[in-house]
């Protein structure tokens, strides 16, 4: 079985994001009652005034307050599902899982467009909460632990905060430059897996610089 991250690994850039935007354009009065408390939200957890957990909790909240998500969803990935990238749809296969902390009622249309199995983080679009825990970082390799999966044959990110599900592969490889270009994971020195430490505890994505 090989895993996937989907968020800048199989998919360029962050389907949450762009699905907020799309929304957005869509039903404009989201720029009114979503996003300045949006960016509100961002600023206060650079700050440390908020967990992690508040502030996806607030980033997603837009899905709760549009009425036609079924339709939407939809016409998003039938616009941007040519964005999957070329190397993994070459060496795609019917076993493949694909682990996202997206919410779950975005990533399970791709998935099945895919013909993929997918967990993500369960989000109710009713109360604005999540019904589980966020799928990220040490929650990924959580999931795969607890539900007994088979070994994972290999697994792929863009994120160095995955390091703890690279860790639970035979093999591990980083994806680059637009989700473009696929590398061996890189060996963590003592100071970068300090850093790793404290940005999953904070909630960021670690990338490595590109050339």
């Amino acid at each position: 079985m090989n895993v996937y991250d989907f968020d800048g690994t199989i998919f360029y850039s962050d389907c949450s994001i762009g699905f907020a935007i799309w929304c957005m354009n869509r039903h404009p009065k989201l720029w009114f009652t979503f996003f300045p408390g949006l960016i509100k939200s961002v600023i206060r957890h650079k700050r440390g005034k908020i967990p992690n957990y508040q502030l996806q909790r607030k980033m997603f909240s837009y899905l709760t307050m549009i009425d036609d998500f079924d339709v939407q969803i939809e016409k998003y990935w039938d616009k941007y599902e040519k964005k999957i990238s070329t190397w993994y749809l070459a060496q795609k296969r019917p076993d493949d899982l694909i682990i996202s902390a997206s919410p779950e009622c975005i990533i399970g249309p791709i998935a099945k467009r895919l013909g993929v199995s997918y967990m993500a983080s369960e989000y109710d679009r009713e109360f604005g909460v999540f019904t589980n825990n966020l799928m990220y970082a040490k929650e990924k390799a959580r999931y795969i632990i607890d539900r007994g999966f088979p070994m994972i044959e290999n697994f792929y990110s863009d994120s160095l905060a995955d390091t703890p599900l690279a860790l639970c592969a035979e093999k591990a490889h980083l994806v680059t430059k637009r989700a473009t270009t696929v590398v061996d994971w890189p060996d963590l020195d003592p100071e970068t897996m300090k850093e790793v430490k404290e940005k999953i505890d904070t909630g960021w994505d670690i990338h490595l610089k590109e050339d």
